[in-house]
């Protein structure tokens, strides 16, 4: 029948796959997202890439399909993240403390024992 969808075909247009490597995750959806395309986890049975990119904001390190392909709108470009945390989020401490020594690490005196009764009932505090 004329006009109909057959099973290789959708009702949606092609869109071409922007390249979103080394975008921060909020720029690459928005990139996504203006060429009619979703991002998403690589694992289906994972959380939404949301909920990964959340509130760190990581950077793709990989993307499937490649920059180039044809997708149709509304599916899903699968994204890797970047699993290290962001530079100001990772930095070293200049002058990191000290390592507790022996010296520190020992009571001066030695440790007193306290038996606890239950002979007596609580003292009562007033308001």
């Amino acid at each position: 029948m004329p006009g109909n969808i057959g099973d290789d075909q959708r009702a949606a247009d092609l869109v071409i796959v922007p390249d979103v490597v080394g975008a921060p995750f909020l720029h690459a959806r928005e990139i996504a997202q203006a060429a009619g395309l979703t991002l998403a986890n690589p694992d289906p049975d994972g959380p939404p890439i949301g909920a990964i990119a959340w509130p760190k904001n990581p950077t793709v390190q990989r993307q499937s399909p490649p920059p180039g392909s044809v997708l149709y709108q509304f599916d899903s470009l699968r994204i890797w993240l970047r699993s290290d945390l962001e530079p100001d989020m990772a930095r070293k401490l200049e002058n990191p403390p000290p390592s507790i020594d022996w010296d520190h690490a020992t009571p001066e005196r030695p440790a007193q024992s306290v038996e606890l009764s239950s002979d007596s009932p609580p003292e009562e505090t007033s308001p």
